[in-house]
């Protein structure tokens, strides 16, 4: 079966007490969180706070040890059975559910970050900078270090201004979106993350 994501290559993920059939938490996995998840045995998940890859108990030691994972019909989300270490909530409450929702909210926040495509792909190269696998283009990007990526932005710029001042129409979409990865690995490398690059341009409008 096909797995569904969503606009940002995330899909949402239900922690549930194995034991007692209590729901813990729900957080948001990607492709490379889902397979350190069932080949490690410990929960990952996406942090979209911290735009990173969070294996779920690092800091606190309260781990999610998996127990089984399921899909539901529509292949949307993700059912993980797991056994906890201890509370799951930071707060330090058992469940992250634990404030009963009896009125309508007076107000509501939105949390629309980035454009999705941007995310997904900055994702990916966490993960392939976490796993730096060896047929991997960003992994030999990532060893060859900050300037050797700094450089592939700057002739990938040049290759879009080129583009563009000679008419090349066609082709400026092919070299903006090598100027946007290239840039995002940069990023990674650097630690920034896009949603420091939408803040800029907010503080800009």
């Amino acid at each position: 079966m096909d797995m569904k994501v969503n606009d940002k290559g995330l899909i949402p993920a239900i922690a549930q007490d194995v034991n007692t059939g209590k729901v813990l938490m729900l957080g948001y996995m990607n492709p490379g969180t889902l397979k350190r998840t069932l080949e490690g045995g410990q929960v990952w998940f996406y942090s979209r706070s911290q735009e990173d890859l969070w294996h779920k108990g690092e800091i606190s030691g309260n781990y999610l040890n998996l127990k089984s994972a399921w899909i539901d019909c529509d292949a949307d989300t993700i059912l993980l059975q797991v056994e906890p270490d201890g509370p799951t909530c930071h707060t330090g409450e058992p469940s992250c559910f634990f404030n009963a929702l009896d009125q309508m909210p007076e107000a509501y926040e939105d949390t629309d970050i980035g454009s999705g495509i941007i995310e997904e792909l900055y994702s990916v190269i966490q993960d392939r900078q976490k796993d730096m696998p060896p047929d991997s283009y960003t992994t030999t990007l990532l060893q060859e270090g900050t300037n050797r990526i700094a450089q592939k932005v700057v002739e990938e710029a040049g290759e879009t201004a080129i583009a563009a001042a000679s008419g090349d129409v066609d082709h400026i979409p092919s070299e903006v979106a090598d100027m946007i990865y290239h840039t995002l690995v940069l990023m990674a490398d650097s630690g920034v993350k896009p949603s420091q690059i939408w803040q800029e341009l907010r503080n800009r409008r």
